[in-house]
């Protein structure tokens, strides 16, 4: 632990409270005082919807504690073929909900904080943005800022954490609250952090984003409420992280993260994590006439060998040597079953497969996956 100012005395009251969520596993209250707070919310997705629910509860609850919620959002973009619709933030619908003043901005140049009652905003708290708060913000709030991520920082920095952990496969995550940093995302000071070697996922073998995300959100929120209650936020600071980590990156998601590489095939699990984390996979195949289609895997899952049936239709991707990436594969068939309108299955030779229910070929409409027997 390493201490960033002079220390002032910490007291340890024994109360219960949820496992992971605290220091070692338990609460310590300080003789820290603070004004009330007046935050500035900054958030846009469920994740940060969750945390800005339990912040307005805790402000009826303990006005004391928090004195006034504003609400900083993106604006809402353009969506739809013809892009007639707007797609907003859900954060917005939540700020409205809840009768909480909104101001959408797609950047801080020549934005002034705003002030609630004629008092100044002293807290800025960062919730899955998306935008870099910049030193002029922070500074112009006297507590700083916060941000609270769903991973144990240093290890899954970045916009994606949720996804990258089912990705990597790991077992364990956790919550991490730290300071918002002057120069760079998830580099701030880490003030409460769930304790090593972090929280069991639940069924993390077939752990979806939606499952993880609907698991951890409320564990988020409320170690930033009670992070705020101790009032981790005011001088001293103390470090609490454990640094001497190789921390995995988690940056942002793209297209091609969803696309099947070539050497996947052989790896049914790697295949199935990144369908759990990303949704419809894709691959480029290359039919019998000698096209190429992009052809989307809608629906992916896991299962013994020994419950593949008799007459069931099993696929083999093969890569192009005429390709020099390696990305396009030609559709072969280990074996034609009899079942024309149902799975087909992807086995390589370990002891799980892959059942691909749907698949959605490039110009046509979704169909069982069988009719790629016919490419």
């Amino acid at each position: 632990m390493k201490l960033l100012l002079p220390f002032r005395t910490l007291q340890y009251v024994s109360r219960s409270c949820p496992s992971g969520l605290n220091i070692r596993g338990r609460r310590w209250y300080t003789s820290k005082v603070s004004k009330p707070l007046r935050i500035l919310f900054c958030g846009s997705d469920e994740f940060s919807c969750a945390s800005l629910r339990a912040l307005q509860k805790e402000q009826q609850e303990n006005p004391q504690l928090i004195a006034s919620i504003d609400v900083m959002c993106r604006p809402g973009k353009k969506s739809g073929r013809s892009m007639a619709k707007i797609r907003e933030v859900p954060i917005k619908a939540v700020a409205q909900e809840l009768g909480l003043p909104i101001h959408e901005r797609d950047t801080f140049t020549g934005w002034e904080l705003p002030k609630p009652q004629n008092e100044s905003i002293n807290i800025i708290i960062a919730v899955s943005f998306g935008l870099f708060v910049p030193p002029r913000i922070l500074k112009s709030a006297e507590y700083g800022g916060l941000n609270v991520h769903p991973s144990l920082l240093p290890d899954l920095r970045g916009p994606a954490p949720l996804q990258h952990t089912i990705i990597n496969r790991l077992r364990r995550t956790g919550v991490t609250l730290q300071t918002l940093d002057e120069k760079a995302f998830d580099h701030g000071i880490i003030l409460v952090q769930t304790p090593q070697p972090g929280l069991a996922i639940p069924n993390g073998d077939i752990c979806t984003y939606y499952d993880l995300l609907r698991w951890i959100k409320p564990q988020a929120a409320e170690m930033l409420v009670e992070g705020l209650r101790d009032r981790v936020f005011v001088p001293p600071l103390v470090d609490v992280g454990k640094h001497d980590v190789n921390p995995k990156p988690a940056p942002k998601i793209t297209k091609e993260d969803t696309r099947i590489r070539a050497h996947q095939w052989g790896q049914p699990v790697d295949i199935f994590a990144h369908h759990r984390a990303l949704g419809r996979l894709w691959a480029l195949v290359r039919s019998d006439d000698g096209s190429v289609k992009r052809v989307i895997l809608e629906d992916i899952e896991m299962l013994p060998v020994s419950e593949i049936p008799d007459d069931a239709y099993i696929w083999q991707p093969v890569p192009q040597k005429s390709d020099p990436s390696g990305q396009i594969h030609k559709s072969t068939w280990e074996k034609r079953g009899s079942k024309k309108k149902d799975a087909i299955y992807l086995r390589y030779g370990g002891v799980v497969a892959l059942r691909v229910n749907q698949v959605t070929i490039e110009g046509e409409k979704k169909k069982a996956a069988t009719v790629l027997s016919h490419l």
